[in-house]
């Protein structure tokens, strides 16, 4: 199973827990995030959004997360699903999974790898609109988030 997959297919949550679980007696915690597209920002209804990347750059961006991630917490295993393409309003977008002998350490590794994702990864985010598309600029809040982990980022547009 490969810790890291872009697709434009959806995954399943349960197969993708299995499969995380599989054969290691010493999981005693999966910890999971899915994110979905949201329908509502603060602006006009969210219709879908549309999600590109540089094929090859992200999955090796998001890889050394993950490396990064086993090297902070004492986890088991981790799985990291984005998807690409156009995706209608509350479809899944990402999956994050994190399996761990105790809680603690996979709940700090997935909201780590979410953080990551939300501010690095290396992907560029449209959101369509009954008023139109434009590009979804990084947030100060995803900054502030990740910067708890003594990472800085400053992707964020001032407003």
């Amino acid at each position: 199973m490969a810790r890291v997959s872009i697709q434009t297919q959806d995954f399943d949550l349960s197969a993708e827990t299995e499969a995380l679980r599989a054969g290691d007696g010493g999981v005693g915690a999966v910890v999971a995030f899915v994110g979905t597209v949201r329908d509502a920002g603060g602006g006009p209804a969210v219709k879908a959004m549309e999600l590109e990347h540089y094929p090859g750059m992200t999955e090796r961006a998001i890889e050394d997360m993950v490396d990064q991630a086993f090297a902070r917490f004492d986890i088991c295993n981790a799985r990291v699903i984005h998807r690409v393409g156009k995706l209608a309003a509350r479809e899944q977008i990402v999956l994050v999974l994190v399996s761990a002998s105790h809680r603690g350490e996979a709940f700090q590794a997935c909201e780590f790898l979410m953080d990551y994702l939300k501010t690095q990864a290396p992907f560029w985010k449209k959101e369509y609109t009954d008023e139109g598309a434009h590009w979804v600029d990084a947030r100060a809040a995803d900054d502030a988030a990740l910067a708890r982990w003594g990472l800085r980022s400053s992707n964020a547009v001032e407003s």
